[in-house]
């Protein structure tokens, strides 16, 4: 049944590409925005301003919803170090104290998916892993989706690896080059957390990944077949460290400086699905090379 939604993140890549999923599925959303006019929405979009770091406009937001989506992280962006981890846990915290006040029982938040502990995940990956903890102190009934890397045209390690795959004929390496991970479709995504609205007793953590499990040198040589490229020749440097293949990350793409060393940081954790989701959520997941196709296919992101 439609249920009434809230939605943070909306300018976002994946919260952009999941509102128009949630009204096809007659969903009623409303949206929380820092900046509503520069927000462009749909009309039948209920917009409220608020920040999920000062706790703004958070309770108007919250009121009367089904459910709420947590698409908020900082990562580098907007301070310098681990500043970004803590900023997401006091967001964290903000939006799970208000949703717990606000009566609303189920929160979606996405993660990233790692196999194994948090004690050797990159600072990024465990800052995902704690915000999920932090909000399920607030909201018992959290639903946290753990999706490998995103293919899309507005993911940002997406766009790392289509632009050295594009870009370089020859790469010098780091070990993470080798590391498997199963990339997963943005329209999977979208499609999985929009019917978690409505999930019936859905369970406490949802993996997602993609129907291929492959390394980046892998990702990095198909990326190119599918694109008309000729595939890069790479050559894996192991003395080359996480702070030094970021500069070299930084140079050749024009991803964020400030995303990039938390994300390269954690191309050396492995990310595989160990736990298939319930029936119904992602059985049958696009393959690497239909999710390239279909990233490429996207308009150009503007944000």
């Amino acid at each position: 049944m439609p249920t009434r939604v809230l939605l943070t993140g909306v300018t976002g890549y994946v919260g952009g590409m999941l509102l128009p999923v949630l009204l096809e599925a007659g969903h009623e959303v409303r949206c929380l925005v820092r900046r509503p006019e520069r927000a462009d929405l749909p009309a039948d979009v209920e917009v409220v301003k608020g920040d999920v770091l000062t706790g703004e406009g958070l309770a108007e937001a919250l009121e009367g919803v089904d459910a709420a989506y947590y698409l908020v992280h900082s990562m580098g962006r907007g301070g310098g170090g681990g500043d970004f981890a803590d900023r997401d846990k006091r967001a964290a915290d903000t939006f799970g104290a208000a949703a717990a006040r606000a009566g609303v029982e189920r929160v979606i938040y996405l993660g990233g998916l790692e196999a194994g502990g948090a004690d050797g995940a990159s600072e990024h990956l465990r800052s995902r892993a704690e915000t999920a903890e932090v909000l399920r102190r607030h909201v018992p009934g959290l639903v946290h989706v753990r999706a490998a890397m995103v293919i899309g045209r507005g993911s940002a390690s997406f766009e790392i690896l289509s632009h050295l795959a594009r870009r370089l004929p020859v790469m010098l390496t780091p070990r993470w080059v080798e590391t498997r991970s199963q990339p997963v479709a943005i329209a999977d995504v979208t499609a999985t957390l929009a019917r978690l609205a409505t999930w019936e007793d859905p369970p406490a953590e949802v993996e997602l990944g993609g129907a291929d499990i492959l390394s980046y040198r892998e990702m990095m040589g198909r990326f190119a077949a599918v694109a008309g490229r000729r595939p890069p020749s790479i050559v894996p440097v192991p003395v080359l460290t996480p702070r030094l293949s970021s500069y070299w990350v930084s140079l050749f793409t024009p991803v964020e400086t400030g995303l990039v060393r938390p994300l390269v940081d954690g191309l050396s954790a492995e990310m595989i699905v160990r736990t298939p989701p319930p029936p119904g959520l992602n059985d049958t997941p696009m393959g690497f090379d239909d999710a390239v196709r279909a990233a490429l296919a996207e308009p150009a992101a503007t944000a």
